[in-house]
């Protein structure tokens, strides 16, 4: 047989089968990889079947624990696994169905208080106190009928009027459990003294059983969903998030599938709201506010919309990075000036262009710092807000008056200005306004931001998405295609 006439590899593994639509059935040879060694890398990581990973991934979850972590770093780890299980939820109907659910966090909500009133002394008084075995499902079942009444009037919607009408739910029922029925609700001071997770003989109340617990719960979950997304469902699933219009024409049921993303992402949600409640003993409205809804997308998008994988690494390095990195200013300062240099390696080219910048910037410092300290010495008799190393190399460069608030929020707003200008300039003039900006972040960090922990923890996460979304705008595992056009 000639060499024209053997089939390769590549052809046999993608020859169409019946039933199979062969443009779907090519995918692969629309994949487009990274280029060198992470190319490579992917390639090779696609060959490992998707349940041994799975597998991989649970026992080194599995051994986490057994590392002599602290009750602190296990909540850490227990935040991260109910995050991931909300941005797995989350995929269902955003990076699957491509629905724009804004109103996602309140099934979480509704999980939570759903198991605060069946499995607590709170309706006592109406002969209702369950176990958890017996909470979890009803709470969960009724979730995704909750899914299914709140998708009905949002089938036919799509893009930004579905956010809209999704986001309006979310905050509905924040207002609901803040405002309706206090004696049963708990209002603004929620309900306390739920009872822990019980089952198979065996009571939950410490970080590690419940680090576990969620661990099963993510992998199972996972699982689930894996069967379901590569069944018919996910494929019509996907076929809707790419042309509603054209899924119908091919007798996709197009409402039918977006009502079921809304369920089983209901559900999952619901599932994540139960055991939080269990594991906090409590639930009250603001744990349930949109700040957390965006804690969840930024799981998502970090980690790739429409990858399980992505998902659930997501959530993880966004819960591991709030609450793990930037919860000391130190670290903070670390990952804040860390961006920086990393932004400044990646993004100047040639090298000497990046030794101009990074040399004019600190002339530039020690200038400044010494024409202020001649005007007025109480203008840098602040000095850094920063601890250790970074302090003493900043000290004596970074301008820190003895009141930095005013300071510090007024060189905000010229930051953003600069910023904003930065993008605007190209060539010669972007390189000279990177110097005053580069100088202005650094103040306004030591002036103002490491005293707001609050809000920079907020900040420094949309600068990491920012920044990972210019290098890779798929986020870390999803998918990047090329399409023929």
């Amino acid at each position: 047989m000639s060499t024209r006439e053997q089939p390769s590899e590549t052809a046999e593994r993608i020859e169409p089968q019946v039933g199979v639509d062969e443009w779907v059935a090519r995918q692969i040879t629309r994949r487009e990889y990274a280029p060198g060694w992470r190319g490579e890398l992917e390639r090779r990581f696609e060959r490992v079947g998707w349940w041994p990973k799975l597998a991989a991934a649970a026992a080194i979850g599995a051994i986490i624990p057994l590392l002599g972590l602290n009750d602190f770093q296990l909540q850490v780890g227990i935040n991260g696994l109910l995050l991931a299980l909300l941005a797995v939820g989350l995929n269902i109907s955003v990076g699957w169905a491509g629905l724009l659910d804004l109103g996602y966090i309140a099934f979480y909500g509704f999980g939570a208080y759903g198991f605060a009133l069946l499995s607590s002394n709170q309706l006592s008084t109406s002969g209702i106190h369950l176990p958890a075995y017996a909470s979890i499902p009803i709470v969960m079942v009724a979730a995704a009928v909750l899914g299914l009444l709140v998708g009905l009037p949002s089938r036919r919607l799509i893009g930004d009027y579905l956010a809209i009408v999704t986001l309006f739910f979310g905050e509905a029922f924040v207002e609901f459990v803040n405002n309706v029925a206090p004696s049963k609700l708990g209002g603004p001071n929620g309900i306390f003294a739920l009872d822990p997770i019980r089952g198979f003989g065996a009571q939950l109340t410490t970080n590690r059983s419940y680090f576990y617990l969620l661990l099963i719960l993510l992998v199972v979950t996972m699982g689930v969903l894996h069967l379901l997304d590569t069944s018919r469902t996910g494929r019509a699933w996907r076929a809707v998030r790419e042309d509603p219009f054209a899924a119908g024409l091919m007798t996709i049921p197009v409402n039918r599938v977006k009502l079921m993303a809304f369920a089983f992402g209901a559900m999952v949600a619901a599932l994540a709201g139960t055991v939080f409640a269990a594991q906090q003993a409590s639930v009250f409205p603001t744990d349930f506010e949109t700040p957390f809804l965006i804690l969840i997308y930024a799981g998502l998008i970090l980690g790739g919309a429409g990858s399980l994988w992505g998902a659930a690494l997501g959530g993880l390095l966004v819960a591991i990075i709030l609450d793990g990195f930037l919860r000391s200013s130190t670290q903070a300062g670390y990952i804040f000036y860390g961006l920086i240099l990393l932004t400044l390696l990646v993004k100047l080219r040639p090298w000497r262009r990046l030794a101009l910048v990074l040399g004019a910037t600190i002339a530039f410092g020690f200038v400044a710092y010494a024409i202020v300290n001649a005007i007025s010495a109480s203008a840098v008799a602040g000095g850094p807000q920063s601890s250790g190393w970074i302090a003493d190399l900043l000290r004596g460069w970074v301008i820190v008056p003895s009141n930095p608030k005013l300071f510090g929020n007024i060189g905000f707003v010229v930051l953003i200005c600069l910023l904003i200008a930065l993008v605007q300039v190209h060539g010669r003039w972007r390189t000279i306004l990177m110097v005053p900006t580069l100088y202005l972040a650094a103040c306004v960090w030591e002036a103002r931001l490491v005293a707001e922990p609050s809000v920079t923890r907020q900040l420094l996460l949309g600068a990491i998405l920012i920044v990972m979304m210019n290098a890779r705008p798929n986020g870390l595992l999803g998918s990047r295609r090329v399409e023929v056009v």
